[in-house]
């Protein structure tokens, strides 16, 4: 039986040699919340929290949670309805309910798996539910009539599992990833699925083995960079960042600032974009540059309670700026609006927070973070704005 995390926390502060007073000072969490943790009266708390906590104690975050955070509970209500056709699609027990006079065709899944990464990368949630479980469908009936249609049905159930991670359905994103695993054609493909599982386990609160596959991948597909191609450099760049952010949630902060160190040489290394000439689509690969690890950056100042610092690197980012599909630019606009609030710049920060959900409205409401950041900003306020009150109610902030 795993021991509580109030158990944990306290033997580890004792054999820290620190009072609970002292470790509050040293965290920035509250006496209170340590004594309630402690006595049994929480049960458990933040990964955020855990990690100051692990910080000031130097112990890794893991050895906190050393049961691994939980599932977060996936959306619910007419929102867990919205994918209930995706989920059934990928049980490979319930038969195709469609009546259809033709199979289907390698090039209309390719045209359908195109639209889906269009509708993924616009945050388009709603459209890409319509069609996916068809998509899902076609794909599977297509792998059974030739081999060609494999590795398509391979990049299916990648951007399956991305959409199940966004949207917090993970056991049916865990399906998905299995799902690919097992029609992986080569090392790029491999090394993308390796990537959104990792992002995958982040999300669950699995750091341990996020950090362990993260790691293992970047250090085997480290290329030479003289001959590296953009594919082997993008590959490689975002399997650093997910090792960095990892680190930076296990209290490492070393091993953080390592990882991303590497991946700055892989993002000075990449050559510019030719006209005309994309990446490889293998495993919904995106092209990495500067600015990604200029948002990991953020992040990780972030992670480690720096808001100074997050905003600092976002002025050099220029997030605001950029279209919303340029890789982990909403995510990073939330940091920026937290990094605000930390700061007391409470309108600033409610400023991001409203651009995001105009550029991005389906994704803002599947974002714990977004709402935590919300409640900072409503917390502060005697009076709600209009626009507090609809985003509040939008996103479902509790009462």
């Amino acid at each position: 039986m795993v021991a509580p995390f109030g158990d944990r926390l306290r033997r580890a502060r004792k054999r820290a040699g620190l009072s609970q007073r002292v470790l509050a000072v040293e965290s920035g969490v509250s006496l209170s919340l340590i004594r309630k943790l402690e006595q049994g009266e929480r049960q458990d708390t933040r990964l955020e929290t855990a990690r100051r906590l692990a910080a000031a104690l130097h112990i890794p975050t893991t050895a906190l949670i050393a049961a691994e955070a939980g599932d977060a509970a996936p959306a619910s209500g007419a929102r867990a309805a919205h994918w209930a056709d995706v989920q059934t699609a990928l049980d490979p027990d319930v038969p195709d309910p469609r009546d259809l006079d033709e199979p289907p065709t390698l090039a209309g899944v390719r045209a359908d798996l195109d639209l889906a990464i269009t509708h993924y990368t616009s945050g388009n949630l709603a459209g890409i539910a319509t069609f996916l479980p068809g998509l899902i469908r076609d794909a599977n009936t297509l792998a059974g009539l030739t081999d060609r249609g494999r590795p398509l049905r391979m990049e299916v159930m990648q951007i399956t599992g991305r959409l199940m991670t966004q949207t917090r359905n993970y056991a049916s994103a865990e399906v998905a990833f299995s799902l690919a695993q097992a029609e992986v054609p080569d090392e790029l493909h491999a090394a993308a699925l390796a990537n959104n599982t990792t992002w995958l386990l982040l999300r669950r609160g699995r750091l341990r083995e996020a950090g362990r596959l993260a790691a293992r991948w970047a250090e085997s597909l480290e290329p030479r960079l003289s001959r590296a191609t953009p594919e082997d450099l993008s590959a490689w760049g975002w399997l650093l960042l997910r090792t960095a952010a990892t680190a930076s949630r296990d209290a490492r902060p070393d091993d953080a600032a390592h990882a991303l160190r590497l991946a700055t040489a892989a993002a000075v290394t990449m050559p510019p974009p030719r006209p005309g000439k994309t990446l490889s689509r293998a495993g919904f690969i995106r092209r990495f540059t500067r600015l990604t690890v200029g948002m990991q950056r953020a992040e990780q100042a972030m992670v480690e309670d720096r808001p100074d610092e997050v905003l600092r690197v976002a002025r050099q980012v220029g997030a605001k700026h950029l279209p919303p599909t340029v890789g982990n630019r909403n995510r990073h606009l939330l940091d920026v609006a937290h990094a605000q609030v930390l700061t007391r710049q409470h309108r600033d920060a409610m400023e991001t927070m409203l651009l995001v959900e105009r550029d991005a409205p389906e994704w803002l409401p599947h974002q714990r973070y977004a709402k935590e950041v919300l409640a900072r900003i409503v917390a502060k306020r005697r009076t709600l704005t209009p626009d507090m009150r609809r985003l509040a109610d939008t996103m479902r902030l509790p009462l």
